[in-house]
C-alpha cells in the first residue's frame, strides 16, 4: 500500500463527500440523521477553495480526508474521516498527526474538534481534551457533541 497525503483540489469535492457520508454511516445512525447531515457532510468546490483540505491516497484513490476551518479566530477540526475498510489501519491517526503539524506551521496553539460522540475516544487517545458540550435538537433528541481541544 502507497498511502500519500496531498492538498485536497476542486476535482476531489464528490469523491470527499462519499467518504464522510460512507464514514459517517458505520456508526448506524438513523437514515433520517444521515439525510439531514447531508449538507454538513457535503464538501464543495468552494469549501475546498475556501479551507485547507488534505486527503489521503492508496496509490492514486482517495481514501481519508482531513479539514482546517477557520471560524471567529479560532481553527476547528472540521472533517477527519476515513473509508470504513480503512478503519483500523493507522490512517486516522495518521491525518491527525499532519493536521497537528499543519497548525504549527500555521501558528495555531489550539484545534478545536466539534467530534462526534462515537469517536471521542480516537481524539482522547490522539491527546485531546474535553472542554465542553454541544447541544442540539435532533428529531425530538438531545444530541451532545463533546467539544475538545488539542494544544499544539
Amino acid at each position: 500500500m502507497d498511502f500519500r497525503i496531498s492538498r485536497a483540489t476542486p476535482n476531489d469535492a464528490e469523491v470527499l463527500t462519499a467518504i464522510a457520508v460512507s464514514a459517517k454511516r458505520i456508526w448506524n445512525y438513523p437514515e433520517a440523521w444521515i439525510q439531514h447531515w447531508l449538507p454538513q457532510l457535503t464538501i464543495s468546490v468552494e469549501y475546498i477553495s475556501a479551507n485547507e483540505i488534505w486527503v489521503m491516497k492508496d496509490e492514486e484513490i482517495p481514501i481519508a480526508f482531513y479539514a482546517l476551518n477557520q471560524d471567529e479566530g479560532s481553527y476547528e477540526l472540521d472533517h477527519l474521516w476515513v473509508l470504513p475498510e480503512y478503519i483500523g489501519k493507522g490512517i486516522g491517526k495518521q491525518l491527525l498527526r499532519h493536521a497537528i503539524e499543519r497548525c504549527k506551521l500555521l501558528n495555531i496553539s489550539v484545534l478545536k474538534i466539534y467530534a462526534d460522540p462515537n469517536a471521542e475516544s480516537f481524539y482522547e487517545k490522539m491527546g485531546a481534551k474535553k472542554i465542553g458540550e454541544h447541544h442540539s435538537d435532533l428529531f425530538g433528541e438531545d444530541r451532545v457533541l463533546p467539544i475538545m481541544v488539542i494544544k499544539v
